[in-house]
């Protein structure tokens, strides 16, 4: 059902509770997710932002037309055309064919791209305004990078100023209540975090370059709109300046050991060198995970808030284990900054897993301390209390 958010501002998105998995399986949702749109009232103009995911299209298109009547909404904008933005626009467009649909220019390469239609597109970029009537606009800004090179985010002078931002500032969050002041607070920014992580840290430089240039334009704010999640309706600046803290090589007082094992010859490493960084520095918060039994998304959120990392695999043919290769690849593409990190690992008859870790840690962009510790076969106390002193000199090393 369609929710209002202001006398002419009405949510008209999808509410996604069974989503587990987005962008494929890249990405874990388990409190599923929303696919917000928004119907905006203008005084001589309706304009809607965005559509929803494919799978529910024909719903959407369906509520849309209980909400308003189709014919008289007098422009589609489209902020972000990836799928789960984009997805019920063609469905739309059957309806209301010819509806001007504006978008980046980037954005109408990408539409045709999935689509292969040839829509009334209308490019904007920043600054251009769609008059609403009644002395009131859409202020278009090219947000590129966040996290497609079509994103755009558009503001509304009316109604206190507010925010469609897009995938900016979202969370994949599921819940009845539109508003952040109306969830758990700390769920909600739990999710918030693991969004900015696993889907934003790549491109932290653009995230700090929009966001101040945004803040430079002084303009009144009383919600932020997202694509995913709740609004930011209490305290919305506190997002803003949470984004500019998580993309300026965010790191708090944290190491993070990162494992897979085959009989348990690596996890004993791993807690022998978690006992000695705990000895060396009982400030600092410690945490142990199996990349092959936790998930990945979650690791990666807790390495992007750590400031230092070690990973440990087994030497398995020659090389290391595909939980720990797999996790590695995802989290060269985050482009963590200022972090620092080392390898370990339990072999038997080579012994190669360590030095490649190291490796890739450092392709990475992390700042490999030192060799790491190796162990053959099954660790005895001797070599326990050697993971423990690593540990130890790990820390002071940082």
């Amino acid at each position: 059902m369609s929710k209002k958010i202001t006398d002419n501002i009405t949510w008209v998105g999808k509410t996604d509770w069974e989503l587990k998995m987005f962008h494929g399986n890249e990405l874990s949702t388990r409190r599923g997710s929303s696919y917000n749109a928004y119907l905006l009232r203008g005084a001589s103009k309706t304009v809607l932002l965005d559509t929803v995911w494919g799978p529910y299209d024909r719903e959407f298109v369906a509520r849309l037309a209980q909400e308003i009547d189709l014919a008289k909404i007098d422009a589609i904008v489209m902020q972000h055309n990836e799928s789960d933005h984009s997805g019920a626009l063609s469905e739309l467009l059957r309806a209301i064919p010819g509806t001007p649909v504006y978008c980046t220019a980037k954005g109408e390469a990408i539409l045709r791209g999935l689509y292969h239609q040839d829509w009334n597109f209308v490019k904007v970029k920043t600054g251009d305004k769609l008059d609403l009537g009644g002395g009131q606009s859409l202020t278009f800004i090219e947000a590129p990078m966040l996290h497609w090179p079509d994103t755009m985010f558009s503001y509304y002078d009316g109604c206190g100023g507010i925010l469609f931002s897009n995938d900016g500032f979202g969370q994949h969050f599921a819940s009845e209540s539109l508003f952040n002041d109306e969830v758990d607070a700390a769920q909600m920014m739990e999710e918030a975090e693991k969004y900015f992580a696993n889907i934003l840290a790549p491109f932290c430089p653009m995230v700090m370059r929009k966001v101040n240039e945004i803040l430079a334009m002084n303009l009144p704010l009383k919600l932020i709109c997202p694509s995913h999640g709740v609004i930011w309706r209490r305290d919305p600046e506190s997002i803003v300046k949470k984004y500019l803290e998580w993309a300026n090589a965010y790191a708090k007082d944290q190491i993070t050991i990162v494992y897979d094992t085959m009989w348990n010859s690596t996890r004993l490493m791993a807690e022998a060198i978690a006992r000695g960084i705990g000895a060396a520095a009982p400030g600092t918060t410690v945490k142990i995970f199996n990349a092959a039994k936790e998930d990945k998304n979650d690791i990666l959120t807790e390495i992007f808030h750590s400031k230092a990392i070690l990973v440990g695999s087994p030497t398995i043919n020659n090389g290391f284990s595909y939980a720990i290769a797999g996790l590695l690849e995802m989290a060269k593409g985050m482009k963590l900054k200022k972090k620092s990190a080392a390898a370990f690992g339990s072999y038997g008859w080579s012994g190669e897993a360590a030095k490649q870790i190291s490796a890739l840690l450092a392709e990475a962009g992390f700042a490999v301390v030192d060799e790491g510790i190796r162990t053959p076969w099954c660790p005895d106390s001797a070599a326990l209390a050697a993971c423990e002193e690593y540990g130890r000199s790990f820390v002071e090393k940082l």
